[in-house]
């Protein structure tokens, strides 16, 4: 989206949802070093402008925007290339060689696998995607 990638951000997902009475849409936003308070008040206030002129969206709603967050989902191929070169975690539906959660640095993707170096052994494996219940970036706190 123009408006955010002028700014010097990467628009990292957007929904549009209605929980209970109200609509929502949000829109999650991230940059080298991390997002700001502020830059998600610029980012909303150049959102709001361009949909205000346009009168895109015909219910009322509550614009959000936001940081995508530190340990967040990696579900979308874009958010795979995105993080490639990241430490992610992964959660398998069931264990998997004994494990249902491994660690490791994410290293390729296609339609149907995940590849990551792993962090204990240096080793790349890859997995099926249809084992896999999430993968997260890594939080280091």
């Amino acid at each position: 989206m123009p408006v955010i990638e002028e700014s010097g951000f990467t628009l990292w997902d957007v929904e549009y949802v209605k929980e209970g009475a109200e609509y929502y849409l949000r829109a999650y936003i991230d940059k080298e070093g991390g997002i700001t308070i502020d830059d998600c008040v610029d980012v909303s206030r150049k959102l709001s402008d361009l949909l205000d002129a346009d009168d895109l969206i015909e219910d009322a709603y509550t614009l959000e925007v936001s940081s995508p967050g530190l340990g967040r989902k990696l579900v979308k191929d874009r958010e795979f290339s995105l993080s490639l070169g990241r430490d992610v975690d992964i959660r398998f539906y069931k264990p998997y060689e004994g494990s249902k959660d491994i660690s490791g640095q994410l290293t390729g993707f296609d339609k149907d696998t995940v590849t990551i170096r792993l962090a204990d052994s240096g080793e790349d494996m890859t997995y099926e995607r249809s084992l896999i219940a999430s993968v997260r970036l890594s939080v280091d706190i």
